[in-house]
């Protein structure tokens, strides 16, 4: 039998927003029984996570048309590290924006370019207030890259 896949979801929240964003993420993708799924906060996870895991969730709140700070400080620690070790990651992105969420996805793919991933699904961009709605595509989104991960359709 084949090891399980591991999924890491890295996320920051400050007023709550991409918090619950990413606990319905990692509900979600905790339906795939076969994949073994992480949540950690920014500041909490390290080059070994990364290292570590088949697959990336990242999860930042829009602040000023940017990532979070302690997502950006999660890529500047883990960078040097993962330097060409995780090239080919399928990677996606979830953002509670209060504007539109484009800069900030933006941003952060061109981070993840200079890591070799790859982006493996649209990203959901959350704006304004979560709605129970918004919480239903964020459980979606993490069962469906689990799902895809679990199958190898990345």
């Amino acid at each position: 039998m084949m090891p399980a896949k591991r999924l890491l979801i890295v996320y920051h929240t400050q007023s709550g927003n991409t918090g619950a964003l990413a606990h319905a993420v990692f509900d979600g993708a905790r339906q795939v029984l076969d994949v073994e799924t992480r949540l950690l906060r920014a500041f909490d996870a390290g080059p070994s996570d990364l290292l570590a895991c088949d697959g990336v969730l990242l999860g930042t709140p829009e602040n000023f048309g940017y990532m979070s700070g302690a997502l950006k400080d999660f890529f500047d620690r883990t960078y040097y590290p993962c330097e060409n070790k995780t090239n080919g990651r399928p990677y996606g992105i979830f953002v509670s924006a209060g504007n539109d969420g484009t800069g900030a996805v933006r941003e952060i793919g061109r981070i993840a370019n200079g890591y070799g991933w790859k982006l493996a699904c649209e990203p959901l961009i959350v704006r304004k207030a979560v709605t129970p709605g918004d919480l239903t595509l964020a459980h979606e989104l993490g069962e469906g890259f689990a799902t895809a991960l679990s199958m190898g359709a990345f």
